[in-house]
């Protein structure tokens, strides 16, 4: 009666170790898979990385690239504002001339419109260059 007690108390332990044998390889098999899928985030990370990289390579160029271009764009524009200024004082030096003719103009073919130079008042001290043989300062031209 004893082994037979002893039997089944054998056979019961045998079920519950091969349960808890079974728990412990599903448990194994679990954490092998999440193993294997960390790993392969891992990789998928470190692929990510090494792209992103290569990107910021290439948009570090592309940057570069464009400092290059905003600063001769600037040059460009240097001198473009530098002949545009020259042409506008030309032009205005050509207005004044032009004035100036048409002005000198009108004293014989229309003397109506002319206008007479207004008289020069000198200072003081232009007086006395002028009185020592000296030229008058420049005036302005008469014109329309």
């Amino acid at each position: 009666v004893m082994l037979k007690q002893e039997q089944l108390d054998d056979d019961h332990k045998h079920k519950f170790c091969a349960a808890q044998f079974d728990s412990a390889e599903d448990k194994k098999k679990g954490l092998e898979r999440t193993i294997s899928d960390t790993d392969a985030a891992i990789e998928d990370a470190k692929e990510g990385v090494a792209t992103l990289t290569s990107e910021i390579k290439a948009l570090g160029g592309g940057i570069v690239a464009l400092d290059k271009s905003v600063v001769e764009g600037t040059d460009q524009r240097k001198v473009e504002n530098t002949e545009y200024k020259e042409l506008m004082s030309s032009n205005v030096a050509a207005k004044e001339l032009l004035g100036f003719a048409k002005n000198r103009l009108n004293k014989f073919y229309n003397p109506s419109l002319y206008k007479a130079a207004p008289k020069q008042e000198l200072s003081a001290e232009d007086r006395i260059v002028v009185n020592n043989g000296g030229t008058p300062p420049p005036t302005e031209a008469p014109g329309g």
